[in-house]
């Protein structure tokens, strides 16, 4: 669902008959909580079936465009190819789950130190891109991912959190992180590209049908100097329709547009110079992929949230309660034993750095803020091959 309701419309139309009580219950809670509302627990039927630690993977759906970023010639060409990725990664991780379930679900909240691996094959002589994903933190909840193709001399590195709070009937989530690409040069050295990250807001609660609508704006910094910013806005703007965007890429210390793009990040959108299609996601996308349930170690996500995945998917929401409690009560107990102990959880494929460098100086350009972001550096300890794993014993 990606729209506004019509008048006719009654409140908790979209929920289960089952679960409106518990619906209304979880809008009251949201309206009066005061703090972030990530730790609040959602009605079972509003849960997705997918942890957060999976929703890196969105990223490389269309691993095509990823690979194409490598095989453009000239700066300007390199940043048009980053947008033009950037884009076409939105419908997938902020609609493709409306499609697939109905209406937005809250994703499993992840437990600390939960892994997921995955990869999309070399097709076409684009090279096999590697996906390393791990939960870094769960209070509050952050995933650091790394994502490279070899082969192509490219490698995105990053990590997210959200800050969440109620207004105005939405729920409204400030997206905490970044992204660094770095591509690989063919005469040697690197171009850098700084990722920031839209703010959302989630629509629909009222009716029991949430969506995602992006808002504000996100910037693509190049270490080149070409920058792009992107202003996101839903119905009502600039086309009237849901989804809507609109991009300026500009050159090294110009602020006058090089190119301008138009359109809508989940369907299509356009060159407003040429006229030509500049995204265009209608196409199927490209999903992960991992390795069987039977090999992978108790703390993937497939296989930590199976049972939890399986009770909601089925519809059998006291299964997947219960399962979930079961999860949460093990971690609850983990904490204590280590506190006990004197103890700390040790990240395995990633290590906290307080200041990003390449951030601070890429933000700076454009007079990011924050001037300066934390961040998750990849140690490069966990195999490309994916029937070897690497991961806690």
């Amino acid at each position: 669902m990606s729209g506004s309701q019509t008048p006719s419309e009654l409140p908790g139309e979209g929920v289960p008959s089952a679960q409106k009580s518990s619906w209304a219950t979880f809008l009251k809670s949201i309206a009066s909580f005061s703090g972030d509302l990530s730790s609040l627990t959602a009605p079972p039927f509003i849960l997705s079936p997918i942890s957060l630690t999976e929703f890196p993977a969105y990223w490389c759906e269309r691993p095509d465009l990823f690979a194409a970023i490598a095989d453009a010639k000239t700066e300007k060409d390199r940043s048009i190819a980053v947008l033009k990725w950037f884009i076409s990664t939105l419908k997938g991780q902020y609609t493709s789950r409306n499609e697939k379930l109905g209406s937005e679900k809250k994703p499993l909240n992840p437990v600390l130190g939960e892994l997921f691996y995955g990869h999309w094959p070399d097709v076409n002589g684009r090279g096999q891109t590697n996906l390393v994903v791990e939960q870094v933190s769960h209070h509050p909840p952050i995933t650091a991912y790394y994502i490279c193709n070899p082969s192509k001399g490219l490698a995105l590195q990053g990590h997210s959190a959200q800050k969440t709070s109620f207004s105005g009937g939405s729920i409204i989530v400030k997206q905490i992180g970044h992204a660094i690409l770095a591509v690989d040069l063919p005469g040697g050295g690197k171009e850098e590209f700084l990722i920031t990250l839209p703010r959302l807001r989630i629509d629909g609660l009222w009716y029991g049908s949430p969506y995602i609508e992006l808002a504000e704006t996100s910037y693509i910094q190049s270490s080149s100097g070409w920058l792009s910013t992107i202003e996101y806005k839903g119905k009502g703007y600039f086309s009237g329709r849901s989804h809507s965007f609109k991009a300026v890429l500009t050159p090294p210390g110009s602020s006058t547009a090089a190119k301008k793009y138009e359109g809508v990040w989940h369907e299509t959108s356009k060159d407003l110079d040429t006229g030509e299609t500049f995204t265009d996601v209608t196409t199927p996308k490209e999903e992960v992929t991992v390795g069987p349930l039977e090999n992978m170690h108790d703390f993937e996500s497939r296989k930590l949230w199976q049972h939890v995945a399986r009770g909601i998917r089925e519809g059998d929401y006291d299964a997947a309660s219960r399962e979930k409690s079961k999860i949460e009560n093990e971690q609850r107990q983990r904490r204590r034993d280590e506190q006990a102990a004197g103890a700390s959880w040790q990240l395995l494929h990633f290590e906290h750095i307080p200041s990003d460098p390449v951030y601070e100086r890429l933000a700076k350009k454009f007079n990011g803020n924050p001037p300066t972001e934390d961040t998750y550096v990849f140690k490069h300890n966990h195999s490309q091959t994916p029937s070897v794993r690497s991961v806690p014993a």
